[in-house]
């Protein structure tokens, strides 16, 4: 028993390529095109730029955090030290060393300030993301809109009234513009809303340890660390 498709059914199911179905969408396909390449360059940027080791690596605010607690740091080994690092937590950080000893309102508007410009950083392109989401389906209907009247308007001059199939057949070239634009949209929404959500995550994360930070270098923090008991010594408590 032969497996192949008779001759009937071949010529049911045309096979055409990617070019050819957006050369039917029309001119409006174009642009479409172009959004979906600059929605790629921007994903592949963000995913470089959004890495935790670029905007909060753990092991080294960690590491920070503790030495200043234990009084391992100062001022202006401090500075040093975040101006060795290149992540955004430790600019937050560097602000914030800047006002050693100010009173904590001071030195926690540095933080914010320095927090708000590291989230504007990290927001960067976003919206372009959400550009490509919004016109493309706008793109997409008006290059079926488009198609429809060139089609009604070839019908209508022609000897082919009466018969629906080119109607269909102009209709279906049509909507391939509208296709197109919803195959880009769709992506370009679901990532916009990844990246806004991990952008939120990561001015949170460094939000909190500038206030960790604060807690220890303000100037109330110095004082009540310089007027708490030392603890006494567990040799000599043994002794």
């Amino acid at each position: 028993m032969s497996l192949s498709l008779p001759l009937a059914a071949r010529e049911v199911i045309p096979t055409t390529s990617l070019w050819s179905i957006l050369v039917a969408g029309g001119p409006l396909v174009i642009p479409i095109v172009v959004c979906s390449f600059a929605l790629v360059l921007v994903v592949f940027e963000r995913l470089l730029m959004l890495r935790r080791s670029r905007i909060a690596p753990r092991l080294f605010i960690e590491r920070f955090l503790l030495q200043i607690s234990e009084g391992a740091l100062d001022r202006h080994s401090a500075l040093e030290l975040c101006e060795e690092n290149s992540s955004l937590a430790a600019g937050v950080f560097a602000a914030a060393v800047r006002r050693w000893g100010k009173p904590a309102v001071e030195v926690e508007q540095a933080v914010l300030d320095e927090g708000e410009r590291a989230a504007n950083s990290m927001r960067r392109f976003l919206r372009v993301i959400n550009g490509v989401s919004t016109v493309c389906p706008l793109f997409g209907l008006l290059g079926t809109v488009w198609g429809m009247i060139v089609s009604f308007n070839e019908i209508a001059g022609s000897s082919a009234m009466g018969r629906p199939e080119l109607l269909a057949a102009g209709i279906g070239t049509a909507l391939m513009s509208t296709a197109a634009g919803l195959c880009v949209a769709i992506p370009a929404l679901i990532l916009y809303l990844y990246f806004i959500g991990r952008v939120d995550a990561l001015v949170m994360e460094l939000d909190r340890y500038g206030q960790e930070l604060v807690h220890l270098i303000s100037a109330e923090a110095l004082e009540d660390r310089r007027n708490r008991p030392a603890r006494p010594n567990r040799a000599k408590k043994a002794a």
